[in-house]
């Protein structure tokens, strides 16, 4: 997994069921109250472009502009 995280200016690579994170070129660690909130919201965000994608590669090529 690689999610950028544009309000850390870093890329999440791995994490555990333990709540930990990996970022890139850094060690394991727990995230703090605000960089789980930015973990969250950059995950969250690209859930919806995935999802957008998805929506629009599903539908048929004739219908689309």
């Amino acid at each position: 997994m690689r999610l950028y995280i544009p309000t850390m200016d870093a890329v999440l690579v791995e994490f555990d069921n333990g709540g930990r994170v990996k970022l890139d070129r850094e060690d394991w660690s727990v995230p703090t109250v605000q960089e789980t909130r930015a973990i969250l919201h950059a995950a969250h965000n690209e859930v919806a472009a995935l999802q957008e994608l998805v929506t629009m590669l599903e539908e048929p090529a004739s219908s689309r502009p």
